[in-house]
C-alpha cells in the first residue's frame, strides 16, 4: 500500500502492531515521552508529507494522558503537511458522557451529594427551604394509593439490591409509583400542588409538574438553581477537530449520538459480527441458548444478534424505588438454558454480575458474557471471580494481558485487529466500509 503511514500511541502498541501486520506494512516511527513535570512529548520519526496518516490510540489506561498524546500526534502530523489524518480509537474515551445533565422532568441526572446541600443553602442565603416534611414508610397518600413499600405481586423474576454506587440517570422521583392498577388519567391535588397521574394497565406513576430536587438532597428547589454535572461530549469532539483530525474510526460507541458532535466523518464499526462468530464457534448447541440484555439500554444491540442467529431473547430491567434500592426484573424464560449476556462495555462489572445472579436464581445452567470493551477497572475482576458468570469474553480494544493473568480460565478475548485493518484499507482505497457492519473480514 502506497501513500499510507500508520502510527501508534502508547496506549495499545500491541493492537497497532497486529493491524500493520495484517496490512502488510511497517509501523511508522514515533516516540512518546514525558517531561519531569509530566507534560507529554511526541516525536514523529519519519516524513508524513502528503501521506494518509492513521494514528492508533485507544481510550484506556491513563485516559487523559493518552487522549492528550493523541491530540499532540494529530497536530504534529498536520503541521508536517500530512494529506489526511485519521484517528483510530478502538475504545472511545468519554463516550458515556455525551447526554445533557438534566432529565426531561428537570431533575438533575446525578444525585446531589449531601455535602452540597449546605453549600447551596449558603449560596442562596437560606432561600432553599425543605417543604416536603418527614416521610414514613407506613404513610399513605390521598385517593387510597399505597406507598411504594406496599406489597405487590409479580409474575416475573425479581431480585433487589441496595444502592452500591450512585446511578446517573436513575434518581427516584419523590412521588410514589404503584403497579398493577387499571384506571383512567386524572388529576390529584394535595401532593405538593397539582400532579398528573399517568395510569396504564400495568403502572401508575405520579409525576410532579414542578421539577423537584432528588429525594436524597433534603431540599426543594424554589430559587431557580439546578444542581448539575458537566458533560463533555461536544468538547471531546471539538478538541479532536481543532487538533486537525479529518476522520474518526472507532467501534461500538456507547451512545451513537456522539457521532453527531463531529463535523467530520465518523465510522463506528460494530463488534456484532465478531460476537456472532464466537457464539457459532464456541457455544455448544447455541440455537437453544438465550441472548440476554443486562439492561434496557442494550436491548437493541442484543436483539440484533438474537434475530440474526434465530435465538430467543430475554431482557433484564432495572427498576429503582423510592425507599428501597434497585430492583432487577427478568423478562423472559431462562430456566434450564444457557444464557449469553451481551453488552458494549464492562467497567466496574456491577451490571453483568448482578444480571448473572438473577439469571442463576431463575434457573440458568451456564452464563457467558460477551463484551466489546473490557475495561475492568477497580474491583471488577474480584466481582467477576465471586459471580456466577462462567466465561467472560471481551475484545482486545484495550490491553487484556493483566486481566487474563488475574482471571485465568474465565476470561477470553477475541481479536478486532482484522476489522480495523480492513477498515483502514477500504478507506485508504476509497471503498465502502458498510460490508464490515454485517460481516467479518476473515
Amino acid at each position: 500500500m502506497r501513500g499510507i503511514t500508520v502510527l501508534a500511541g502508547s496506549s495499545h502498541p500491541g493492537l497497532a502492531q497486529s493491524i500493520v501486520e495484517r496490512l502488510g506494512i511497517k509501523l511508522g516511527s514515533s516516540k512518546s515521552s514525558k517531561f519531569s513535570n509530566k507534560e507529554s512529548n511526541v516525536e514523529i520519526g519519519e516524513s508524513v508529507r502528503e501521506q494518509d496518516v492513521y494514528i492508533i490510540q485507544s481510550g484506556c489506561g491513563n485516559v487523559n494522558d493518552n487522549f492528550m498524546e493523541l491530540l499532540i500526534m494529530i497536530a504534529a502530523c498536520k503541521t508536517a503537511s500530512a494529506k489526511k489524518v485519521t484517528a483510530v480509537i478502538p475504545c472511545f474515551p468519554y463516550a458515556r458522557q455525551p447526554e445533557t445533565p438534566y432529565k426531561k422532568s428537570g431533575i438533575p441526572a446525578p444525585r446531589m451529594p449531601p455535602q452540597d446541600v449546605s453549600k447551596i443553602n449558603n449560596l442562596y442565603d437560606g432561600q432553599l427551604q425543605d417543604t416536603r416534611g418527614p416521610e414514613s414508610p407506613s404513610s399513605e397518600v390521598p385517593n387510597g394509593i399505597p406507598t411504594p413499600l406496599s406489597p405487590t405481586s409479580k409474575s416475573l423474576s425479581v431480585m433487589s439490591f441496595p444502592d452500591e454506587v450512585p446511578a446517573e440517570d436513575n434518581t427516584p422521583l419523590a412521588t410514589p409509583k404503584v403497579k398493577h392498577q387499571r384506571t383512567e388519567s386524572t388529576s390529584v391535588q394535595g401532593l405538593r400542588g397539582i400532579s398528573t397521574i399517568s395510569r396504564s394497565q400495568s403502572n401508575v406513576e405520579v409525576h410532579p409538574l414542578v421539577p423537584q430536587l432528588p429525594a436524597t438532597s433534603g431540599v426543594s428547589n424554589t430559587s431557580g438553581y439546578r444542581h448539575w454535572s458537566a458533560r463533555c461530549g461536544t468538547l471531546i469532539a471539538n478538541m479532536l477537530m481543532a487538533a486537525g483530525a479529518d476522520h474518526i474510526i472507532t467501534m461500538d460507541l456507547h451512545d451513537p449520538q456522539f457521532q453527531g458532535f463531529f463535523d467530520i466523518p465518523v465510522d463506528d464499526l460494530r463488534g456484532q459480527p465478531l460476537m456472532m462468530k464466537y457464539i457459532k464457534e464456541k457455544v455448544p448447541d447455541y440455537k437453544k441458548a438465550v441472548i440476554v440484555s443486562p439492561d434496557a439500554g442494550g436491548a437493541k444491540r442484543a436483539t440484533a444478534i438474537a434475530d440474526k442467529l434465530n435465538m430467543d431473547f430475554a431482557l433484564i430491567h432495572k427498576e429503582r424505588r423510592v425507599a428501597a434500592g434497585s430492583e432487577l426484573i427478568l423478562v423472559g424464560d431462562v430456566k434450564d438454558r444457557v444464557c449469553i449476556l451481551i453488552d458494549d462495555i464492562v467497567d466496574t462489572s456491577f451490571t453483568i454480575t448482578r444480571a448473572a445472579a438473577l439469571l442463576t436464581q431463575s434457573g440458568a445452567t451456564r452464563i457467558y458474557s460477551l463484551i466489546t470493551h473490557g475495561i475492568l477497572s477497580g474491583d471488577a475482576i474480584e466481582r467477576i471471580k465471586n459471580s456466577t458468570i462462567d466465561e467472560v469474553v471481551v475484545s482486545n480494544s484495550v490491553p487484556q494481558e493483566e486481566h487474563l493473568a488475574n482471571l485465568p480460565g474465565r476470561l477470553t478475548t477475541f481479536d478486532i485487529s482484522g476489522v480495523f485493518a480492513e477498515a483502514i484499507r477500504r478507506i485508504h482505497n476509497g471503498e465502502s466500509v458498510s460490508f464490515l457492519f454485517e460481516q467479518t473480514p476473515y
